[in-house]
């Protein structure tokens, strides 16, 4: 894993939030591997930072697969997270991803409605036309950005927040994200990441009250950087 400083990474931070940069790999919460979560990270930041004695609050807002890249929200107090979760639960905070996928979507711009069921011991989520036992409506759109010699970008807005939405999704329409061998992509990414990542998110403060966007670059490495560069002609 890089050795980038989490004080680097850190892309919005005020009393009521803290919002980072995850690395692909890294873990948000602690889980069966033991590996020292993000979540721990962000806590011996603010100890140190502000001196602060003995345990230190820190509540997950929403979380991103391990293998995925960018934002990640936490709430430094119990009423910040109380009012993001209520933020999600009426679907008032607009997340956008980049997803690199090797084959070329069906339209340049596209809703996708499907069913998702969630196979716990295969950490799998599979698409369905139709609901069946145990699935969830999942809803995103999504948007052609730029294309390479070999690969597109698309801009994916997330509008329902779905284990592995994205990943099964855009697998379903022929479009599996490089380096996603769970779903489809043929070989893996070198680092054991996926190319997909957390690019921006809006909400409205849940303290301030104001408006809040935050963005953020996805981890410097060929393909991404052209798509940066191509990006900012």
């Amino acid at each position: 894993m890089t050795t980038t400083k989490l004080s680097d990474r850190i892309l919005f931070e005020d009393n009521h939030l803290i919002v980072v940069n995850k690395l692909p790999s890294e873990i948000v919460q602690g889980d069966k591997t033991g590996d020292q979560p993000l979540s721990e990270l962000v806590k011996q930041y603010l100890k140190e930072k502000y001196n602060k004695p003995g345990n230190v609050f820190l509540g997950v807002v929403h979380r991103i697969d391990r293998p995925v890249s960018g934002i990640v929200v936490f709430a430094r107090t119990g009423k910040a997270l109380s009012r993001m979760n209520e933020l999600i639960k009426q679907r008032e905070i607009r997340k956008t991803y980049w997803a690199v996928v090797k084959n070329e979507p069906p339209a340049i711009n596209g809703n996708l409605f499907h069913h998702l069921r969630r196979d716990q011991k295969k950490n799998k989520s599979f698409v369905y036309e139709k609901p069946v036992d145990n699935s969830k409506e999942a809803k995103l759109s999504y948007s052609l950005v730029v294309t390479s010699q070999d690969y597109f970008l698309l801009e994916v807005n997330l509008i329902t927040g779905r284990h592995h939405q994205i990943r099964a999704q855009l697998s379903k329409i022929g479009c599996p994200i490089k380096g996603d061998l769970k779903y489809g992509f043929p070989r893996s990414n070198k680092d054991g990441s996926i190319s997909l990542h957390a690019r921006s998110i809006e909400f409205i403060h849940p303290v301030k009250k104001s408006s809040l966007k935050v963005v953020c670059d996805p981890p410097s490495e060929p393909l991404w950087d052209y798509f940066i560069e191509i990006c900012k002609l």
